[in-house]
Order: C-alpha cells, then sequence, then structure tokens
C-alpha cells in the first residue's frame, strides 16, 4: 500500500485540513494509501518514509520523494488538478 505524507509547518493546522481531502478523494477513487501526517522539520534529515509528500510548505532540497504543493486544497483554487496529480502519482 502506498504512503502518503501531508507536511505542513508545524504538523497540526494545515495538515488536518489537507489529510482530510486526501483522504476523502483516494477513498472515492478506489485508491489504497494511508495517509500520515507531520511537520516540515521531520523532513530535515531527508530519510523520508513515504512514497509521496504533499506539502502545504516548502520541503527541503535534500528529499527526494516526489512533492505535490497542496495550496490549492487549502484554498479550493486548482483543488481539483492537484488532487488529479495526486491520484496519478499513486497510480
Amino acid at each position: 500500500m502506498k504512503k502518503v505524507l501531508i507536511i505542513c509547518g508545524t504538523g497540526v493546522a494545515t495538515s488536518t485540513v489537507v489529510a482530510a481531502k486526501v483522504r476523502d478523494h483516494l477513498a472515492e477513487k478506489g485508491i489504497g494509501a494511508t495517509v500520515a501526517q507531520g511537520k516540515v522539520m521531520d523532513l530535515v534529515g531527508g530519510d523520508v518514509d513515504a512514497d509521496l509528500i504533499v506539502a502545504t510548505t516548502d520541503v527541503p532540497a535534500s528529499v527526494t520523494v516526489p512533492v505535490i504543493r497542496a495550496l490549492p486544497l487549502l484554498t479550493g483554487m486548482g483543488q481539483d488538478e492537484v488532487l488529479d496529480e495526486i491520484s496519478r502519482a499513486l497510480s
């Protein structure tokens, strides 16, 4: 099963909103994946246990896992495109 890591500055506020939207979308599309939340400082070492990162903040350049910018999931503008990009990345 694929693992998606939702990252924001503190791992609490915006990541919770984004995680709920991603979970709902993946369930709707029948895509099996676990969704976890974290803070950007969790990524500093570069060793990330995830197949995809969905981030509301900048991610360190040392991270080699694919990253999708999640701001549209907070604003609603471009949300469908980002959700489709997440689906494609996990397929």
